[in-house]
């Protein structure tokens, strides 16, 4: 079997192609259910064969960009990987999530400050605290693994900003 995007050669059993990351037609997985959140690529997204070139796959560079803001800065800068819909899209979220994680922390914590002087407080914002932080970190992982996968997986509000600034 070969690959429709670099032309390797990929195993009939892979569903993605070794060498480019890109989905393979035989194995491609089918569109999610409503309401799951992930979405099938666009055939105008296929990855380009510039990315074959590259150090990284496009599911490898896709997952680290959500290591921090940085990756994901980076990959929007430097070239291929800024040409690649899918790695530029998972940039984008993960700097959506970076912004809403952090504000919501903000907003969290400008509530307990405004509210420490109450009895029992103190407590009740510092377990908020511990699970925003938990809920954060579980679905830090989650969109790792999916990026990883090759998944378009879309958070709500930030998979929609991400998608229109790809589609830009």
């Amino acid at each position: 079997m070969q690959c429709p995007v670099c032309h390797n050669e990929v195993s009939p059993h892979s569903a993605f192609c070794n060498h480019c990351g890109a989905p393979m037609p035989a194995a491609a997985p089918q569109a999610a259910p409503a309401g799951t959140g992930a979405t099938t690529p666009p055939p105008a997204y296929a990855v380009p064969p510039a990315a074959a070139r590259s150090g990284l796959s496009a599911n490898a560079a896709a997952a680290i960009a959500y290591l921090t803001i940085i990756p994901a800065i980076i990959f929007l800068i430097i070239e291929p990987y800024n040409r690649i819909p899918f790695v530029r899209f998972h940039s984008w979220q993960s700097i959506g999530f970076c912004v809403a994680a952090f504000g919501l922390q903000v907003i969290v914590t400008i509530m307990e400050r405004m509210m420490h002087f109450l009895p029992g407080m103190v407590l009740l914002f510092s377990l908020i605290h511990l699970a925003i932080g938990l809920g954060l970190f579980i679905v830090w992982l989650f969109v790792i693994v999916k990026a990883s996968k090759g998944e378009w997986y879309k958070l709500p509000l930030i998979g929609d900003f991400a998608e229109k600034q790809v589609r830009s």
